[in-house]
């Protein structure tokens, strides 16, 4: 791509604006992004960086599509749905025909301590499209220890926050809250519901911090933690303090949760009456094989990226690294003995 003249045609209107220009439009060209979740927000930060010519994409989720998703999540459609496409790879063939222009690398993976500094270290920035605190922790350590900036973004109801950190210059996530909220506290989309323009509007202002430290013009990114409610249009803009030399991250070295074994586990879902379990190491899972152990059981079918198995209590949804999501359940001690019924632990 690099020894291709600029299309300044395709980005014309972008390219017009003096904060962009043409040389603007080369530093996009030539960046590297990863988006972590490309569910509500991270498919509208998506459509936004591949339509401004961005030139690498890394799209990771973990999950597939499902009917409630369509409400918000703008990438997908009731095909994606029936056919059981992972989220990552119908995201990545949706804007493959939007812009040929940009590569678009899909990743099917579960983050976690093991391998997230391995998915952004090659990345310019990173973008928060993830659903739980303890994944967006993860995210602040490893994107403080590599030096990269990440742009947060949340959404409940009909509230949205986000907030711009650039390690070095700006406090992180731990300056501003040192420890996530306990399990339980905070509201989740799955108790309280989400309206789209929230996360459109949310999505949007993400795309754009990202365009500023892309083109080169940091000085213009947001230096406050941005709230807003789309059904009052009340907005709050905090600005951010200084950086915390207390910090256990930013100030103390402290990289609390990526240094973290990860360990086979159970997380309820947000939004939806599922759980996940992962498996560490992960396994290699044969579809045919599983298949045809499973087809007494209840109905089965696969494609090369998840097989699925139904009863009349449950679906469970596996990946060929061995998660696997159990939809029907919200205990997890029941999604476990589920999975070890009928796959094995």
């Amino acid at each position: 791509m690099s020894g291709q003249a600029l299309p300044t045609d395709r980005y014309h209107r972008q390219v017009l604006l003096p904060q962009i220009g043409v040389d603007g439009q080369r530093r996009l060209r030539s960046a590297r992004v990863c988006i972590i979740g490309v569910g509500a927000l991270g498919s509208h930060v998506a459509d936004h960086l591949t339509r401004a010519g961005v030139g690498f994409l890394r799209l990771i989720d973990r999950d597939v599509p499902e009917r409630t998703n369509l409400q918000r999540q703008v990438l997908f459609d009731e095909a994606d749905v029936e056919a059981a496409i992972p989220k990552a790879v119908a995201a990545a063939r949706r804007l493959g025909a939007v812009n040929r222009e940009v590569r678009l690398e899909p990743v099917v993976e579960d983050v976690n301590s093991g391998n997230i500094e391995r998915l952004i270290a090659d990345v310019d920035l990173i973008i928060d499209g993830s659903d739980n605190f303890e994944l967006r922790y993860l995210l602040n350590d490893a994107a403080v220890k590599l030096g990269r900036p990440w742009i947060y973004g949340g959404v409940i109801a009909t509230h949205g926050t986000t907030m711009t950190i650039v390690p070095g210059e700006t406090p992180c996530l731990r300056c501003i809250f040192p420890d996530p909220p306990p399990p339980g506290v905070a509201p989740t989309c799955d108790t309280v519901g989400v309206l789209g323009p929230a996360v459109a509007v949310v999505g949007a202002l993400q795309a754009s911090e990202a365009i500023k430290l892309l083109v080169g013009h940091p000085e213009a990114g947001s230096r406050w933690l941005l709230g807003f409610d789309v059904w009052t249009l009340e907005m709050t803009r905090l600005e951010l303090p200084d950086r915390s030399p207390h910090c256990p991250t930013c100030g103390l070295g402290r990289y609390d949760f990526l240094e973290r074994v990860p360990a086979s586990q159970t997380l309820q879902l947000c939004g939806r009456d599922a759980v996940q379990v992962s498996i560490r190491p992960p396994v290699s899972v044969s579809f045919p094989v599983l298949a045809e152990r499973l087809r007494g059981s209840g109905e089965v079918s696969y494609n090369s990226h998840v097989l699925r198995f139904r009863t009349e209590s449950f679906e469970l949804t596996m990946f060929p690294d061995g998660r696997a999501i159990i939809k029907g359940v919200t205990d997890p001690v029941e999604a476990r003995a589920v999975y070890a019924r009928y796959v094995g632990m």
